[in-house]
């Protein structure tokens, strides 16, 4: 009886590490999927939208003729 409580309670520390284990990993994926999903949204938007130009810069001379 003695070495089956002992065989239980290693077991049920094994399942539960094992299973920490898979969790931290999952979480860890967390922060990577919303970037993904941001920049998703983000190329989604730009597709959805007509190219505007950018505005242009007022300091910049203009180029030089050969």
């Amino acid at each position: 009886m003695d070495g089956t409580a002992i065989i239980v309670i290693l077991a049920i520390a094994g399942v539960v590490s094992v299973l920490l284990f898979a969790i931290k990993g999952l979480l860890d994926q967390v922060p990577d999927v919303i970037d993904s999903a941001g920049r998703a949204r983000d190329s989604w938007q730009r597709f959805k939208k007509p190219d505007v130009p950018p505005p242009a810069d007022d300091d910049e001379e203009p180029p030089l003729a050969a």
